[in-house]
């Protein structure tokens, strides 16, 4: 990891080059529900800790004014647009992986499109709101997708955007173990004030902060201190287990997760936490 001298923005270097780093991620890093017991409770936790994400978006479209559909980039398996669509919200997910926009279509049963933003088949001045979730520090060029989602918004659009927080108190006492660094997948590492300035170079105004996300803030607390519990890094390393020893690491990775809760409202009302959700007002 590297800062820039001026600015301080800290990144990955040498970058590893796109086939390289595609070998860090699984095949499927989404989840879809298998019809097991495990499966459905997996599925239940993920629809529980989402809810704050959906009341973000939702008041973001709200702000905006604008009755355009949602786009939420690097959609997944699309359960977040299925719970917007659940409340009566327009949405469209877009995927880099086949396999992902595939299953939001089929198991969530929202449209998707695989593809990158910046060749997304979109007219200009179509979504009234543009979401990505942990998606700009994977990016070799955070700002091509930022430019891509000012010119997809109407004019009163929204954009919502959630990173790490490199500035949060996690990080400042574990270090290298801190998993929001996420080496080598992470190749940008953002605080708070660095995210602003992109967005306001990219023509944005951010209008609102959020520094917790019940999703993600005492999970991550939680995969930094004990990884091999994290079921993503379980996933990506292809760890074998049954059923009975997957349901109970799924159990006592959320049992950890409560205790690591208030710690992390803590370090949020301190605008430390680690994560940081945004919300940003389109400039004409």
């Amino acid at each position: 990891m590297v800062a820039c001298k001026s600015c301080r923005l800290m990144r990955l270097y040498p970058q590893p080059e796109p086939a390289r780093l595609r070998l860090y991620y699984p095949e499927r890093y989404w989840h879809v529900p298998s019809g097991d017991a495990v499966s459905e409770l997996t599925e239940l936790y993920r629809r529980l800790v989402l809810y704050d994400h959906v009341w973000f978006v939702e008041r973001a479209r709200r702000d905006s004014g604008e009755t355009g559909p949602v786009l939420d980039v690097g959609c997944g398996g699309g359960l977040l647009l299925r719970m917007l669509h659940e409340r009566g919200l327009r949405v469209l997910g877009l995927d880099f992986a086949l396999s992902a926009a595939s299953a939001a279509w089929r198991h969530n049963a929202v449209p998707a499109i695989c593809g990158t933003l910046s060749q997304a088949p979109l007219p200009d001045a179509s979504c009234s709101v543009v979401t990505m979730f942990h998606v700009l520090e994977h990016l070799y060029d955070p700002r091509a997708y930022l430019d891509t989602a000012h010119r997809l918004l109407k004019p009163g659009g929204r954009l919502v955007v959630q990173v790490p927080n490199a500035s949060c108190w996690q990080f400042l006492l574990l270090g290298e173990m801190w998993n929001g660094l996420d080496i080598p997948r992470h190749l940008f590492d953002f605080r708070s004030r660095d995210l602003e300035i992109l967005l306001e170079s990219c023509g944005f105004e951010v209008v609102r902060r959020k520094y917790f996300s019940l999703r993600d803030n005492p999970a991550g607390l939680v995969s930094s201190l004990w990884p091999g519990l994290d079921p993503m890094a379980r996933l990506l390393r292809g760890v074998p287990e049954g059923p009975t020893l997957r349901l109970l690491k799924n159990l006592t990775y959320f049992a950890l997760t409560m205790l690591a809760t208030p710690f992390t409202l803590i370090e949020a009302a301190c605008r430390a936490g680690s994560t940081v959700m945004v919300e940003a007002r389109k400039r004409a």
